[in-house]
């Protein structure tokens, strides 16, 4: 199916699926562009992965909520006085993880390039009470990174690539590095996009943002998986299992997509996971063609990453879809 989409709905993809812990399955496909400039990719190139960044940010507040340095319910106005005097002063970690903070999902990158995006996604005005449903926010997950910095007494991307520690793994690729990058859009503001984060908010941010910014292997990828499944199976992780548990816990229901701490939750069979994975599923997508499912009863992940968006911004639900059926229809039959 990969092989089929190639050169049609993307020029570069790679795909790791792992079971028990063990990988069983890792192949890279296509160039980085679609002209003269094209480079053949490896196993380990590095996508830019969108919002599977939430995914990493999460695991670093939940990391920080286990040391003491945060809390999960608690008010974030100390870390974040800019709230005081405004509603978001109720706002906690576990709204923000669970997209139910009231927050705006985010804003038009011309309304922004003549203001302080993190400014902007401190003291926007919220979509609604905080609490009440879930409205996914990347502005949520830009306020997320401010307050683990803040704690932290450390840049946001020193947090992130510290915990991780991985080589392929972290935010604003070297511009020698560029060239082995898969690229994504190209647009009237700034060109075709290779090495520099697709995201426009995250641009504007510096290539450093809560939501949007990271970029990785599907190794990595599969990392982030591994740190909420291994302690369910007793495998070694940077989380225990309790809090892992909580964060793949039932936070707010949402008809399409259900949300733990981080993490959606499988709800449907129409989600991008395909109807083979399991109810307990948890996974994420991202907007430039990456995508992440995790299925606790099969202790399977399945990680595709790819750069749709290089071919325009039509929705690849079915494409990751086919791909993750394969993967379940795969392993069951070897089962």
């Amino acid at each position: 199916m990969l092989r089929d989409a190639l050169g049609r709905r993307f020029t570069a993809a790679a795909a790791r699926v792992e079971l028990h812990g063990r990988v069983v399955f890792e192949r890279a496909y296509g160039r980085t562009r679609d002209d003269e400039l094209g480079r053949p990719i490896a196993i380990d190139a590095r996508f830019d992965l969108a919002s599977l960044t939430k995914l990493f940010v999460a695991t670093a507040a939940l990391d920080a909520i286990a040391r003491g340095r945060l809390t999960l319910d608690g008010a974030l106005v100390e870390t974040i006085p800019e709230w005081s005097d405004l509603p978001h002063r109720a706002i906690t970690m576990r709204r923000l993880l669970a997209h139910t903070s009231g927050m705006q999902s985010g804003a038009h990158y011309r309304a922004l390039r003549d203001f302080s995006v993190e400014a902007f996604a401190l003291t926007a005005d919220l979509h609604g009470k905080v609490g009440s449903e879930v409205l996914y926010s990347d502005l949520g997950f830009i306020a997320l990174g401010i307050a683990i910095a803040r704690r932290e007494s450390r840049s946001l991307q020193a947090v992130v690539e510290g915990l991780v520690g991985r080589a392929t793994l972290g935010f604003r690729p070297r511009a020698r590095q560029w060239g082995a990058i898969p690229a994504t859009e190209c647009d009237a503001w700034r060109g075709r996009l290779q090495g520099r984060v697709h995201d426009e908010k995250a641009f504007l941010c510096g290539g450093v943002a809560g939501h949007a910014g990271l970029f990785g292997s599907a190794a990595d990828a599969a990392w982030v998986g591994e740190q909420f499944l291994a302690p369910l199976h007793g495998r070694k992780s940077l989380l225990d299992r309790s809090l892992a548990e909580e964060a793949l816990r039932e936070q707010a229901f949402e008809p399409t997509l259900r949300r733990g701490l981080g993490w959606a939750l499988k709800t449907r069979d129409d989600n991008s996971c395909g109807p083979g994975f399991s109810r307990d599923s948890f996974g994420h997508t991202g907007f430039t063609g990456t995508c992440i499912w995790v299925d606790p009863q099969r202790d399977l992940t399945a990680v595709l990453l790819a750069n749709t968006v290089y071919f325009g911004r039509e929705d690849g639900t079915d494409l990751r879809r086919a791909f993750f059926t394969g993967v379940t229809n795969a392993v069951d039959a070897d089962a």
